[in-house]
């Protein structure tokens, strides 16, 4: 006899919904978990705010995910950003809409999703374990038996659900198990990536203007010369390069363009608002305005003061030098630089840094339906050890959510019929 009927490997956002769909289709269900707290990521997601999903239209959810979108199709439509909201608000959690559709608790505190999940365990009646590693998947003969944690102790159910995260933010508990665990059961796994990460750049200038935070511009992405992505909205210079919503938003392409030796530069458009001309014009309004400033102190209105020296700098006009005496062309360069303030891009951080993991188990090995393996019987996986990756906004754990919906009603008599 068997001690489960399924048990669910991690405690994240897939690995809780999963766990309490299980439960709630009638199944004595395990959930474990190697941290000592479940939700981790969850608790420290947005910022610790939480951006729980998004309030585009579902239909168009697909286009925001670089990561095999097509992939979520039906499975985002069987639990959407709808669903999830009212989810969370039958367990206490009322939701807002902010800048970009992006959706928060009311509260602005992660852990309060984190305690409607709990609660949502606690009331089907799961059976929750934390501290507990997870060392293989156990298999006879083609199909899941359980598996055993450190120590040789074993769980025994014949469905499994994987839930155990990417690489990113190993802290929370992500350090990649569940790629060791696909690898070695006969899975493909596509190998991990840091996807929505801060971007490293060579200019030594960007050391001055860390912390500043830039909204309403635009960043655009030139790989070997070519634009391939702009992003409108607000990022943030770092010691070491670029951050924020629209720079994490194509830094998936920058990553892979770098893997590839390709050149990537980063454009930064402060006045996207204007075209070249309306710019021009309101440069040479401040001009007359401070037409007998030296350059240096006739910036204030057009930019913030912290990086009005770095623009200088690089303009190459005479900061000491008076502004009715700077020429068409110096004008016209600064004009040029405010809407393509150019950045070289090296890198990234490193995975363990980003937001989330791109690549992860072989989507063609995964059944959407169910999101049951092809390999192995009783086997099931969910969430960011798919790959599966969608870009900020909270895209990401509305995938994880929407699979570990799906994994865990899918999870029917069919797993034990040859038990």
């Amino acid at each position: 006899m068997k001690d489960y009927q399924v048990i669910i490997v991690g405690g994240g956002a897939a690995g809780m919904m999963a766990a309490g769909q299980a439960a709630k289709n009638g199944k004595n269900v395990l959930l474990l978990e190697k941290k000592e707290r479940l939700g981790r990521k969850i608790a420290i997601s947005g910022k610790g705010r939480c951006n729980i999903t998004n309030e585009e239209n579902v239909s168009d959810f697909i286009r925001n995910y670089p990561g095999n979108g097509r992939f979520l199709h039906g499975i985002l439509r069987e639990f959407d950003n709808v669903a999830l909201r009212q989810f969370l608000a039958h367990y206490g959690v009322e939701t807002k809409v902010e800048r970009g559709g992006r959706v928060f608790p009311v509260s602005d505190d992660a852990e309060n999703v984190v305690e409607a999940l709990a609660a949502f365990l606690t009331e089907m009646g799961v059976t929750i374990l934390t501290g507990i590693t997870v060392e293989e998947i156990l298999v006879e003969n083609g199909r899941v038996i359980g598996v055993q944690g450190l120590g040789q102790k074993r769980f025994y159910a014949p469905a499994v659900i994987v839930c155990t995260g990417g690489c990113s933010y190993p802290a929370t508990g992500s350090t990649g198990d569940g790629y060791r665990f696909a690898r070695k059961l006969g899975h493909k796994v596509i190998t991990p990536r840091p996807a929505l990460v801060p971007l490293k750049a060579v200019e030594v200038w960007v050391k001055e203007l860390q912390g500043l935070s830039l909204k309403n511009v635009e960043a655009s992405l030139w790989i070997g010369g070519k634009k391939k992505a702009a992003e409108f909205g607000e990022m943030l210079f770092t010691h070491f390069g670029v951050s924020g919503p629209i720079i994490l938003t194509i830094s998936r392409q920058a990553g892979e363009a770098l893997g590839k030796g390709e050149s990537v530069k980063l454009q930064i458009n402060l006045k996207p608002a204007l075209t070249f001309e309306q710019l021009d014009a309101r440069v040479q309004r401040d001009f007359q305005k401070y037409s007998n400033k030296q350059f240096k102190n006739a910036l204030d209105d057009l930019l913030p003061q912290s990086l009005i020296p770095v623009i200088i700098h690089l303009s190459g006009i005479n900061p000491e030098g008076v502004v009715h005496q700077i020429s068409r062309e110096e004008r016209k360069r600064l004009v040029a630089l405010l809407q393509g303030l150019t950045l070289t891009i090296t890198d990234t951080l490193s995975i363990e840094t980003a937001i989330v993991t791109a690549g992860g188990v072989d989507v063609k090995e995964i059944n959407p339906k169910t999101m049951a393996s092809k390999c192995v019987e009783g086997l099931y996986w969910a969430g960011e050890v798919v790959d599966v990756d969608g870009i900020t906004g909270g895209y990401n754990l509305q995938a994880a959510f929407a699979m570990g919906f799906r994994a865990g009603r899918a999870v029917t008599e069919e797993a034990f019929s040859q038990v």
